[in-house]
């Protein structure tokens, strides 16, 4: 199964309670291709986003599932980078409200380099 079908429901729908779960399935070398650089980083986002317009999930639902995906990097995660390390200190100085808006931000930042 894809990560598509693990986090979207059949209507289309995110499960963002399954998003951790598929971040825990990932293969350790995968992971570690995604992160090994902020580039690498921005494509993997990148191309969960693609997915989610192609499935026509809205720019909230899209920052909540990054907003997921942020909270298990900064629980789960040693940054590998400089940028990485920046978003984790921003993700864990901010309170809920300023780590959604960072979630809607580096959503953006991944449409518009795409």
């Amino acid at each position: 199964m894809s990560e598509h079908n693990h986090v979207v429901n059949k209507e289309g729908e995110m499960a963002l309670n399954k998003v951790d779960d598929a971040l825990r399935r990932m293969d350790g070398e995968r992971k570690e291709d995604i992160l090994e650089s902020f580039d690498a980083f921005k494509r993997y986002l990148g191309g969960r986003i693609e997915v989610a317009q192609s499935i026509g999930l809205s720019e909230e639902m899209m920052a909540k599932a990054a907003e997921k995906i942020g909270d298990y990097l900064a629980a789960n995660e040693e940054p590998r980078n400089r940028e990485e390390k920046l978003l984790q200190e921003l993700w864990k100085a901010g309170e809920q409200e300023h780590r959604h808006a960072l979630a809607h931000i580096l959503v953006r930042l991944v449409r518009t380099t795409q």
